[in-house]
């Protein structure tokens, strides 16, 4: 039921991304509040359904209720990213903030830590019953925390460009990403390594190891890498954003990549060895 759910909400969200390109204007800002509403329901719901609602709590108290908080702080401070504003086309705003802005940041956080979880050996079918070492937690850590703020390298670059919010002052930027100061992205490696620090100690031992309910989740963040660079490099006119994105969330989503092709032809050649041996059909071939 978890993974018909989820894989259900994935089918929708990806639908609507792949008609982003395609609309303009206020049609193109309702899509990409739906498209965060629907993300945020597809990672707290997976988290609710899969391991109960002391994940999703956490998920939502340091996801929404953190991403909220800190763009609040931003927004006022012009601390931890710099100093912008958000125009009024995503929605409504409180202490500034559209509400959507927080959902983005849970959409995103599920998806990457439970890569990082895969990665850093929480296959449920290979960890032992004992707790991560202190390198590999430092290691999940790290890799959780670059899987997330690294999708900024799209995000930001494209919202910029649709006028979804505005820097007052972009320098030093990035080459070829102009208009978005490096503090940026520098703020979403700050709050990324304090969401996914906090998120193990409030949701408890669940989160810790990955399984077969998580598979939907693993494909929204291979799609959200994959799909990315495409629509930058294709259908958004936006190259540079593609290829930084491309470098950063590489980081993660390519030993992601790297770990499933392996799983699957060990898991292949595993159930070649045990199949039953069938008398005379070697002698027939």
């Amino acid at each position: 039921m978890t993974r018909r759910i989820s894989w259900t909400l994935l089918a929708v969200l990806v639908f609507a991304q792949i008609c982003y390109p395609l609309t303009t204007g206020a049609t193109r800002a309702g899509l990409t509040v739906a498209t965060v509403v629907l993300g945020w329901l597809l990672s707290v719901g997976h988290a609710l359904l899969s391991r109960g609602p002391r994940v999703a709590a956490a998920l939502v108290a340091v996801a929404t209720g953190g991403g909220f908080a800190i763009e609040a702080i931003g927004v006022a401070t012009g601390v931890p990213f710099g100093s912008y504003d958000y125009s009024g086309e995503l929605g409504p705003k409180l202490a500034g903030v559209p509400l959507i802005i927080p959902l983005a940041w849970t959409w995103m956080a599920w998806p990457a830590w439970l890569a990082a979880v895969r990665l850093t050996g929480g296959n449920a079918t290979t960890a032992s019953g004992s707790g991560p070492t202190v390198g590999r937690w430092v290691g999940r850590i790290a890799l959780a925390t670059v899987g997330l703020a690294a999708w900024d390298l799209f995000l930001d670059p494209q919202m910029v460009a649709e006028g979804y919010w505005v820097w007052r002052d972009a320098t030093p930027a990035l080459p070829g990403l102009a208009g978005i100061p490096v503090s940026n992205y520098l703020g979403w490696l700050l709050f990324a390594v304090l969401l996914m620090s906090a998120l193990r100690p409030l949701a408890g031992p669940a989160v810790e190891h990955t399984d077969r309910r998580d598979h939907p989740m693993v494909a929204l963040y291979l799609w959200t890498y994959f799909s990315s660079i495409l629509a930058h490099a294709v259908f958004l006119d936006l190259p540079a954003s593609a290829l930084w994105g491309a470098a950063g969330m590489s980081v993660t989503a390519v030993p992601l990549v790297v770990t499933l092709l392996r799983a699957r032809r060990g898991g292949a050649a595993g159930r070649e060895a045990h199949q039953p041996h069938r008398p005379g059909v070697e002698a027939t071939r």
